[in-house]
């Protein structure tokens, strides 16, 4: 089958000519998007080619925010590009899989190759496997980039087709998007999360890239499940499975950059208590592991209330695993109240916190009318099930 035009161009950008082309294009601006393109057809130069380098220019330059310096080393496709693995996390399943020392590492839905550069670090070979034909093409020449493509295989091919004799550990990351927009259901993921647990009883090294919101029940008790936050974003549940689980570990939540990470069995609920002198905000991959208790204990904190994940405690809280407030007010919630509470101190300027409420920031914002020259920092939220105002400062790390 004759490649399409994208992938024509795409191939003509791994030329000296195409190369050369890239390299003098000026960094995008996204002030002047068509300066570079009127440029390029004065110079004569392919249109399909222009395009392709320009586009290039463009997905480096958003990358940057993404993945940092290792933007402009990399090849991109737009929707690669949204679905890339930060090299920090593609670093830590690279990590994992180097545990059991694989000769065989097969990257199921392997996007433009991420984490099978990553893998291929912690393998003797690996293969990597999408449907898509530019996608492919753009794996290959990451893993040309980063210096592992004599190692690397890429193919294109249905993942659940995939033949796996000889493999002897397996990566997948199932699409999580439809035409429609997210797919919350993980039974409609492709390949489906069914999928996931067949390959883990295929493979038993198996290791999944899960949203960040898959439901607890879905997931296998014999399983580890590591919920990871970059930079306070959470970026994912990871699913490790057989040899890669932590024995005795069924819910994780790792901290990037910092390597923080906390164990527990997301069972338990913790205790309810009045407010203290400091609030804790834990990390979103705690909240979502389940491990808002074990973060408790670490700072001899409890919960404000048993639906919401914001902890108080007495001492000054020393963790990694959540942002620390000194409380110097708690007041119950009405509009008038805060209103008055606000503007006797001067507050102009107000960064509102919420948890458990209904209310919007900004619209809280507009119906404050504030003036002043002071700032402050206020948390919604309930407590002991009553809608309630703390007003906090932030601690200094």
């Amino acid at each position: 089958m004759e490649p399409s035009a994208e992938v024509q161009a795409f191939r003509a950008l791994l030329t000296p000519q195409g190369a050369a082309l890239l390299a003098r294009i000026p960094p995008y601006d996204s002030a002047k998007p068509l300066a570079a393109a009127a440029q390029l057809r004065r110079e004569g130069v392919d249109p399909d080619l222009a395009a392709a380098a320009l586009t290039q220019a463009r997905l480096r330059a958003r990358a940057r925010t993404k993945l940092g310096a290792a933007a402009d080393r990399m090849w991109f496709s737009a929707d690669g590009l949204e679905q890339a693995t930060r090299p920090a996390v593609a670093a830590g399943h690279a990590r994992r899989f180097a545990t059991v020392d694989p000769q065989r590492l097969v990257d199921l839905c392997c996007g433009i190759g991420g984490d099978l550069v990553a893998l291929a670090g912690a393998a003797a070979a690996a293969l990597g496997v999408d449907r898509d034909p530019l996608t492919v093409e753009v794996a290959v020449a990451n893993a040309a980039a980063a210096g592992v493509g004599d190692r690397v295989e890429v193919r294109r091919e249905d993942v659940t087709a995939t033949d796996l004799a000889g493999v002897d550990a397996a990566f997948v990351d199932p699409a999580r998007r439809s035409s429609t927009g997210r797919a919350l259901d993980p039974r409609s993921w492709s390949p489906p999360f069914p999928f996931v647990l067949e390959l883990a009883g295929r493979v038993p090294a198996t290791g999944a890239k899960l949203a960040p919101g898959v439901p607890h029940g879905v997931l296998p008790l014999d399983a580890e499940a590591e919920w990871v936050s970059d930079g306070g974003d959470v970026v994912e549940c990871a699913l490790w499975c057989g040899p890669l689980a932590t024995a005795g570990v069924r819910r994780r939540a790792t901290l990037l950059p910092s390597g923080a990470t906390l164990t527990g069995d997301g069972t338990r609920t913790g205790t309810v208590g009045a407010v203290g002198r400091y609030l804790l905000e834990p990390d979103g991959a705690v909240i979502r592991a389940g491990l808002v208790a074990e973060a408790a204990d670490l700072v001899e904190g409890r919960l404000l209330d048993p639906t919401i994940a914001y902890l108080t405690c007495d001492r000054r809280p020393e963790t990694p695993f959540g942002t620390a407030y000194e409380v110097t007010d708690v007041l119950p919630f009405g509009l008038k109240r805060l209103r008055t509470y606000l503007r006797d101190r001067g507050v102009g300027r107000l960064t509102v916190k919420k948890r458990g409420t209904a209310v919007q920031p900004e619209t809280l914002r507009k119906q404050l009318r504030l003036h002043g020259d002071s700032e402050a920092t206020i948390v919604l939220t309930r407590i002991a099930g009553q809608q309630s105002v703390l007003v906090v400062e932030p601690l200094d790390r």
